[in-house]
């Protein structure tokens, strides 16, 4: 498995909205300039993060993005699966016919590790990650560690 670009750059314009959650709307030209993400592409991207109820949008002056809900209610997988990106390391796409029409011998192994990453992922909030960030530009020791159970 790897993830794009369209993955990483969704979950980090998320943590851009998640720094300004409860603030004014963040237009994606913000975003965009703060993250070096083109326009177009976040375009793209929010019309997926937009349909998958993730955020809301406002037009107008004074128009932009949102957090439709509290960033420790997203998780880093919603956003990925929002933008349509896969998380499987099985080459059959968890359909068991790896070696033609059969399971290939070490499906179990690749399917147990797509399992792994979608659990850790479903794990880690958006705000819990800007938490962290926020902690380890401060300093302090409080740095939320991401681990595996």
């Amino acid at each position: 498995m790897r993830l794009t670009t369209k993955g990483r750059y969704a979950v980090t314009a998320m943590l851009d909205l998640s720094l300004n959650y409860g603030l004014k709307p963040i237009t994606l030209s913000d975003i965009s300039e703060r993250q070096g993400i083109s326009l177009s592409y976040l375009e793209q991207l929010f019309a997926h993060l937009r349909r998958h109820g993730l955020v809301s949008s406002s037009r107008g002056p004074g128009g932009g993005y949102r957090l439709s809900r509290s960033a420790d209610e997203v998780t880093v997988l919603d956003v990925i699966a929002a933008v349509d990106e896969k998380v499987d390391t099985t080459l059959c796409e968890g359909k068991e016919n790896c070696q033609g029409h059969e399971q290939c011998l070490s499906h179990e192994i690749w399917f147990s590790l797509s399992e792994q990453i979608k659990s850790y992922l479903a794990s880690i909030t958006l705000g819990q990650v800007v938490k962290n960030h926020q902690s380890s530009r401060e300093g302090t020791d409080k740095v939320i560690n991401f681990e595996v159970a």
